[in-house]
């Protein structure tokens, strides 16, 4: 008969009670499945099997696809789901445990293919956990695999309810500003269902990765991810992430300088290349002597991707205050000056190897060999003509030797496009900042007050969204930290939406935030800005079945009680592939308190919330407001009532 033992995913359990009916015809001595019987049959096409199967609920809602009155057995992945047998718990992942460029999950070797991805173990896979340090502790991560644990992922990604709901200041009911506790990916599950097409920016300074193991340091969140885990973990966000910018909408994802270029290969991948925008470098400090190879690496780096695939949007740009001229030749039109020279030498453009002659006054302006002409000999005059060409010797206030283009208002208002940030003007003051004044060093002194390490400043966050969106539009950050890229979307009155997961953190963002509503905090783009205060926004929390059920474990006086719990924590409702029997292992040798920190350690990493589809559930204790909230959340309703 089965070993129960050695079943850890929904899929096992579910095809362990279909074979049993076939006696031991599928199970080894030592009750293990016979995974290659049951795929030779499946091969052979064994209509009793194939039969038994298919008539399993799960296996139907998971291997099928609707067809009409009936639906289709998806048998290949269904064969591929039992076929793997690297799983760590019977299924955790298909990869090897190598790391490398491959194309079609082949090592490249010594061909080349333009077609190449970042290969890396459990790639395919959801890694459900969060960011903290009591993630660290685990010798192995909770991983689920995408195709056989698609049951526990799709309880793990189902929108959940809210808790703990708080207002602060004047909040938009419609389209409030959010700051959310509770792990990142969950949440970016949750807010798709409201905000999917509808962030203009999202920011996120992310957990770095490090070469090297830190036995301590000061981070907050587990600074110690294997390479592979880092990646995964990222790929699960970014790809959820992506789900959520507009059209027109950028993500600029703050990186160090060991995980970079692994990022980078990643987010081709989900972004694709056509939609890679530009690299970043920022400057972190001044210089250190004690460095390896005495050479010290002073930047960290920002990876921008935009949704769109048209080039010709423009993603980043200006507003710019343009100085006009009004003069007696062009009565009613104003118009400015632009430059009538290409970057391209005579000898690229023999057209425009030309002396320009001014019709006005006779005055010559030999071409630059080095910068030709805009125009040709062709079409001077046709641009002359029409008003786009002018010269300095035609009027007394005009500075400069050179002929220049000239730009109507009129045409300009028409346009209505950004200036670029790569023009000579704009990117001046946006690289100082990358390059001078957004040193970690440097804290807001709000943050520096609290005692916040690692603070990005606000004058860096200031840059990026002023030439990534205008007032009114949606700006995130679901590594949240201390809160700063919310603080400057709000005094840049833009909404934001915030994720942070790590208590400490979380608390000291939601402090700030409630000091710039009250205009308490002075620090920061206050002054730059004029910020005077104002606004609001929600806190709200996934809600979390843990703390019921550890409370639910400290309030148990007996080993029989405790067993009871552990019964409930492993019923399919938890979603928890552990074997709880391993707490129960000597237990003449262990106390009750013994018996208590083995599964509330059991539980701490476990990601647990309430589904909001339970939320009128007593058992979930919901309060009214939080049931109303959630409700009117995901209903794409008013968030609150004023009234």
């Amino acid at each position: 008969m089965p070993n129960t033992q050695r079943v850890h995913t929904k899929f096992f359990k579910e095809l362990e009670k279909t074979l049993s009916i076939f006696g031991n015809k599928y199970f080894s001595p030592d009750g293990s499945i016979a995974r290659s019987a049951v795929l030779d049959d499946l091969e052979l096409n064994d209509k009793e099997l194939i039969g038994a199967i298919i008539n399993n609920k799960y296996f139907q809602e998971n291997y099928s696809v609707p067809f009409k009155n009936s639906f289709i057995f998806n048998g290949d992945e269904f064969k591929t789901a039992l076929s793997q047998r690297e799983y760590v718990y019977d299924g955790l992942t298909n990869y090897r445990n190598q790391i490398g460029l491959s194309v079609l999950r082949r090592p490249l070797d010594s061909f080349a293919n333009e077609n190449i991805e970042l290969d890396f173990p459990y790639k395919d896979t959801v890694l459900k956990a969060g960011m903290d340090k009591s993630d660290a502790k685990r010798s192995t991560e909770p991983y689920l695999n995408k195709i056989i644990a698609k049951d526990e992922i799709n309880a793990l990604v189902e929108p959940k309810a809210f808790r703990n709901t708080e207002v602060i200041g004047d909040v938009d009911a419609a389209d409030p500003n959010l700051l959310i506790k509770g792990n990142n990916l969950i949440a970016l599950y949750s807010l798709a269902k409201r905000y999917s097409d509808a962030v203009k920016l999202i920011y996120v300074d992310v957990p770095y990765y490090f070469k090297e193991q830190k036995e301590t340091d000061s981070f907050l969140y587990n600074s110690n991810f294997k390479l592979s885990t880092w990646l995964v973990f990222m790929e699960n966000r970014l790809q959820e992430a992506f789900k959520l910018l507009k059209d027109d909408g950028s993500i600029w994802i703050h990186v160090g300088e060991d995980g970079m270029h692994y990022l980078k290969v990643l987010c081709d991948q989900i972004f694709s290349p056509e939609n890679y925008v530009g690299t970043l470098p920022r400057k972190t400090r001044d210089g250190k002597s004690d460095v390896p190879f005495n050479f010290s690496q002073d930047f960290d780096w920002i990876l921008v991707y935009t949704k769109t695939t048209n080039s010709d949007k423009a993603i980043v740009g200006r507003k710019v205050q343009r100085k006009y001229y009004e003069t007696p030749d062009f009565p009613g039109r104003k118009w400015r000056t632009a430059d009538l020279t290409k970057q391209t030498t005579t000898k690229e453009r023999p057209n425009s190897d030309f002396t320009m002659v001014n019709p006005k006054t006779g005055k010559e302006y030999p071409v630059n060999p080095d910068r030709s002409w805009a125009v040709t000999k062709d079409t001077f005059l046709e641009w002359y003509d029409r008003g786009g060409i002018g010269f300095p010797d035609d009027y007394d206030f005009m500075k400069g030797h050179r002929p220049f283009r000239r730009v109507f208002k009129d045409e300009d208002d028409k346009k209505d496009k950004l200036s670029s940030v790569s023009s000579d003007l704009l990117l001046k003051d946006f690289i100082k900042t990358l390059l001078a004044k957004s040193k970690t060093t440097k804290k807001d002194e709000y943050v520096k007050k609290q005692q916040f390490n690692y603070a990005k400043p606000e004058e860096l966050m200031k840059q990026i969204i002023s030439v990534t969106t205008k007032e009114g539009d949606y700006v995130m950050d679901f590594f949240s930290g201390s809160g700063t890229t919310a603080a400057a979307a709000l005094k840049m009155n833009r909404r934001f939406i915030a994720v942070e997961q790590i208590d400490e953190q979380l608390q000291l963002s939601k402090k700030r935030l409630n000091s710039v509503v009250k205009n308490e905090d002075k620090g920061g783009i206050s002054k730059e800005v004029d910020w005077k205060g104002g606004s609001g926004f929600i806190y709200t929390e996934l809600a979390s079945k843990k703390e019921n059920l550890i409370d639910q474990i400290n309030a148990a006086t007996t080993i029989d009680e405790l067993t009871q719990i552990a019964k409930l924590i492993g019923d399919d409702d938890y979603q928890l592939n552990i074997d709880i029997n391993k707490v129960w292992q000597n237990l003449d040798q262990v106390t009750v308190n013994d018996v208590k920190n083995a599964m509330v350690d059991i539980l701490e990493p476990a990601q647990l919330y309430v589904s909001a589809l339970n939320v009128d559930d007593p058992e979930e204790h919901i309060s009214e407001k939080d049931r109303n909230f959630t409700k009117a959340f995901y209903a794409g309703d008013k968030v609150i009532d004023h009234e």
